[in-house]
């Protein structure tokens, strides 16, 4: 046998880690400290928290204003803004449509086709919300509110026209 084989095979030789039992107590320990556990609970309220808003905008269907402009633009999405006449007058999204919340149940001017996307639009995205439920009891299968309202729709600098209702 050569003297440099010997060497060898004791480097490769598995190593076996034993636990003494001395050390399991301690292992106990760790998840009956009430401290740990406060821990635990505040990392998941706090990444709850965090998804808080993702989860919210999923739950009530709410589009972003870039999705939006690609509804309108490759889907020919129609845009309904339910804004009361004063505030649709002082600015709306281009070529919507005003539809009061008020008198949506019984408008007549609400798109034909049920299932191409209709787009809901009031300043803050909470009316709107409101009229969503009603377009989708009326069967209306592609109902998107626009997250944030005009509001968003003017932080992410995009064309607001004043006019007439």
């Amino acid at each position: 046998m050569r003297p440099g084989r010997r060497e060898a095979t004791r480097r490769h030789l598995p190593i076996i880690v034993v636990l003494s039992v001395s050390k399991l107590p301690a292992l106990s320990s760790f998840f009956t400290d009430p401290i740990v556990w406060i821990l635990v609970l505040a990392a998941l309220v706090s990444g709850g928290l965090l998804l808080w808003p993702m989860l919210d905008g999923a739950r009530s269907g709410g589009a972003a204003p870039t999705e939006v402009v690609r509804l309108m633009n490759r889907e020919k999405a129609s845009v309904i803004d339910v804004s009361e006449p004063g505030e649709y007058a002082a600015g709306h999204i281009v070529g919507s449509r005003n539809i009061p919340l008020g008198r949506f149940e019984v408008a007549p001017e609400l798109p034909k086709n049920k299932s191409l996307p209709v787009v809901l639009v009031c300043a803050s995205g909470k009316r709107a919300a409101k009229a969503a439920k009603a377009l989708e009891t009326k069967g209306y299968s592609r109902v998107v509110v626009l997250a944030g309202g005009l509001a968003a729709w003017k932080t992410a600098s995009l064309p607001v026209e004043t006019a007439a209702a």
